[in-house]
């Protein structure tokens, strides 16, 4: 009976094939209790508790694999394609919002570009810390939930995600405008409004598919519009027709003063909506494989990546000759730099390249990025009970369903919205807003959290500690007030219409849903509920 059990002993040792901690383990326990069997006679005793327990740990193992596999996000991402889908996000309508921003700052719109780019890099290390302490798809609706309560949990999302639906119907009709230009096709109104709708159609096919696929196609779309844009800058610099004097006053505004407040510093706070994008971050760490605190690179990277490209770009373009006069007369509404290419500098090719790679491809990367990080916050709402759970529910892609087609159908009740009424274009002057009081919220949310919870330690910490903090919630308030300034009242009851369809949401789930389900969110102490 001994000599068995050493030659029981003996095989555990030549046969053990365990890679893991678990599995060594295990093995090694299996040669104790052989052991021990030896020495008290209890071998078979247990030798089959070990078998049990194996079997046991085997099962839950598999449970937890098949539940990853069949329930959750594909978990696959790595850190540079996080980063692309934040500055692709970010990094959109240079070429077709030029006019828009060249009427909010002038020829000094690359020194507000270079202001602005300082001002959100505060509110992106904030962000860049509490994205290093929660591991799931939530963002803003984690953070402030476990900093304040549920309620503003919500509303900070709800706020939030005001920006990021807005884009896939003012892209698909942006691209639908240079086609419509380019090729003289001189479509109207509606039937420019069904090729939005097939665009969008097809884009959401696409989000559908492997998230691989996407971020790879967002990549590629990202990567030609950097490089057509900084060429174009070069290009421009060195034309012929670019000269300082051309900048005159760089603080001269189309914004009228308010309240003694200069139109040029409401211009450089509007242009927040340029930066919005690099939030998009913590939506997509759940599908990450790169440490949580490389995170930090990505939010702060895609910023850092724009605000550079901006700053020189919008420099290269002010120093243009009849600038001024194309604003006026052809481009107010969008392509200034493609329209002076055109107009004064007589060049019909390259404004065609730039309209391609940059203005197709870049609206299209931004796109895809605001889609998938929409998709991802309705999907986290669903998991953490904010929403039913069939939100929750994915495809053989791992792709959530129901929150792609949500997004679709409301994407096509906004396109038609557009181009009936006055509804989305006031809707879009408040997106910054919306975007600011998010962000303060999410400020104020980490001092508390940081307070509560002072046992948490971020990877990504920010120096000076709460008074940092602070520093950056001042900074998103300011943006957000300069936001308000000359807001006409469409605009405010526009906004006032999404807030009340956000109400109707929040208090089904305040008198229906959290009744029978209540929040669960994974932090650093495990899941608690809320």
């Amino acid at each position: 009976m001994i000599a068995g059990m050493q030659r029981r002993i003996l095989v555990i040792i030549v046969t053990s094939k365990s890679k893991n901690f678990l599995g060594g383990f295990l093995d090694f326990f299996d040669a104790l209790t052989c052991f021990a069997g030896i020495f008290m006679g209890y071998r078979l005793a247990g030798c089959r508790l070990l078998q049990q327990i194996k079997r046991s740990r085997e099962k839950e193992l598999f449970d937890m694999e098949n539940k990853q596999e069949k329930g959750g996000l594909n978990k696959s991402l790595k850190l540079i394609f996080v980063y692309t889908v934040a500055t692709g996000s970010i990094f959109t309508f240079v070429n077709y919002w030029d006019s828009v921003f060249y009427g909010y700052c002038g020829s000094g719109t690359f020194l507000a570009f270079a202001l602005m780019t300082v001002a959100i890099l505060p509110i992106a290390l904030v962000y860049s810390e509490l994205a290093s302490l929660f591991h799931t798809s939530g963002g803003e609706l984690i953070y402030n939930s476990v900093g304040i309560n549920k309620h503003v949990g919500f509303f900070a999302a709800w706020l939030i995600m005001a920006a990021w639906i807005s884009v896939p119907p003012a892209v698909v009709m942006a691209i639908m405008t240079w086609v419509n230009k380019t090729l003289n096709l001189n479509l109207g109104t509606w039937p420019m409004v069904g090729c939005a709708a097939v665009l969008l159609v097809l884009y959401f096919l696409m989000s559908i598919q492997n998230v691989q696929l996407l971020v790879k196609a967002q990549a590629g779309m990202l990567f030609c519009n950097i490089t057509v844009t900084i060429l174009t800058g070069f290009i421009l610099l060195f034309s012929g027709h670019w000269h300082l004097s051309n900048f005159g006053n760089i603080f001269e505004s189309g914004l009228s003063a308010v309240n003694g407040i200069p139109g040029w510093i409401i211009g450089m706070a509007l242009l927040i909506t340029p930066y919005f994008g690099f939030e998009t971050v913590p939506q997509m760490v759940e599908e990450g494989d790169f440490p949580i605190k490389n995170s930090k690179k990505a939010i702060c990277g895609s910023i850092l990546t724009c605000g550079c490209i901006y700053v020189f770009y919008y420099f290269c373009v002010a120093g243009l000759d009849g600038l001024r006069d194309v604003y006026t007369n052809y481009a107010q509404d969008g392509f200034l730099t493609i329209a002076t290419m055109q107009n004064v500098l007589g060049w019909t090719f390259w404004p065609i390249i730039v309209g391609i790679l940059s203005c197709l491809l870049g609206m299209g990367a931004s796109l895809l990025g605001f889609w998938m990080s929409t998709v991802r916050m309705l999907y986290s709402m669903a998991n953490k009970n904010f929403l039913p759970k069939v939100f929750a529910k994915v495809n053989k892609n791992q792709q959530p369903m129901l929150p792609n087609i949500f997004l679709l159908v409301l994407s096509l009740i906004f396109i038609v919205l557009q181009n009936s009424s006055d509804f989305m274009s006031a809707f879009f002057n408040l997106m910054s807003f919306g975007c600011a009081c998010a962000y303060a919220l999410t400020m104020i949310s980490a001092v508390c959290i940081h307070r509560k919870h002072p046992n948490w330690k971020s990877s990504n910490t920010v120096k000076g500690g709460d008074a940092f903090r602070i520093f950056a919630m001042l900074i998103a308030v300011a943006i957000a007030f300069f936001c308000t300034l000359g807001q006409g009242i469409d605009s405010w009851i526009c906004f006032g219409v999404y807030l009340g369809v956000g109400v109707v949401i929040w208090l089904w789930m305040v008198c229906v849903n959290w009744k029978k389900h209540p929040v669960e969110i994974e932090t650093p102490d495990g899941i608690q509920k809320f």
